[in-house]
């Protein structure tokens, strides 16, 4: 393993940190070591919530070392086969069935935003944060689902006139249009991020992923198909440990304790 993503568990919470500051590019070490994390990850039930961050204060990421991108190509076989790599880890993360929470401060930019787009929460600073995708600038377009993403996210006329005015946007200009969950002083942004994960991995896992699993991308999904999957959650949650739990917590007056049995 490379020194390019740091990695660390605490409790139910692992945190991931581009470890390249102060840009925290996303190289090509940095994405083999995030595809083996995220794999990893998804196959551990220890893990409940993730928080994505980036090494440092100045920025969460400028996105890919675009000078790598020869060594890509050469390594992987086509440039097709690199951004390809990059949607693959995006995805997992975005169906993981587990909550993924981003924290957006300085330069999110390309890849940089891109990561995040396919976390369930995003959390940016009050200050400082240039949040966009700049591609435009380069003569290029979007090339990690942002496009697509962000569109779904914000709708189609922020996301027109982000991309086609290459717009760098803050913190609080990315609440007003509903790109980020919350915004927080920099200072304490990693740890409202922490604490927003550790309140996640107390929910009952179970639930959690099963409404992951209606909830994402359910724009794209008609009413009758997000009812069917709804009642498929409810079947799957009912009498699960977590549920008796719930419900006893509830006629005792008490906060209930999640997550305590294995299925």
């Amino acid at each position: 393993m490379s020194d390019s993503l740091l990695f660390e568990v605490a409790g139910a919470v692992a945190t991931l940190t581009i470890n390249d500051a102060p840009y925290n590019r996303m190289s090509l070490e940095f994405m083999d070591e995030m595809e083996a994390r995220v794999t990893a990850i998804a196959a551990d039930s220890t893990i409940r919530a993730v928080v994505l961050t980036g090494a440092g204060l100045d920025n969460f990421s400028v996105g890919m070392n675009l000078k790598q991108l020869p060594e890509g190509i050469a390594r992987l076989g086509s440039p097709e086969a690199v951004f390809d790599q990059r949607l693959r880890v995006i995805a997992a993360i975005e169906n993981m069935g587990k909550p993924w929470i981003a924290t957006l401060f300085g330069y999110c930019l390309g890849g940089g935003l891109e990561m995040p787009l396919g976390c369930h929460f995003r959390l940016a600073a009050d200050e400082n944060a240039q949040i966009g995708l700049p591609e435009m600038d380069l003569g290029s377009v979007p090339a990690w689902g942002g496009s697509a993403r962000l569109a779904k996210c914000v709708g189609e006329n922020h996301a027109i006139d982000m991309i086609l005015r290459a717009k760098k946007i803050s913190g609080p200009e990315a609440l007003a249009i509903g790109l980020v969950n919350e915004v927080w002083p920099l200072a304490e942004l990693k740890g409202a991020a922490q604490k927003l994960a550790e309140a996640l991995a107390q929910m009952p896992s179970k639930a959690v992923q099963s409404m992951l699993g209606v909830l994402v991308n359910s724009s794209d999904r008609s009413l009758e198909d997000l009812l069917t999957a709804e009642r498929a959650a409810v079947l799957a949650n009912r009498g699960t440990a977590d549920s008796r739990e719930g419900m006893a917590a509830f006629l005792e007056k008490r906060k209930p304790v999640f997550n305590q049995q294995t299925e």
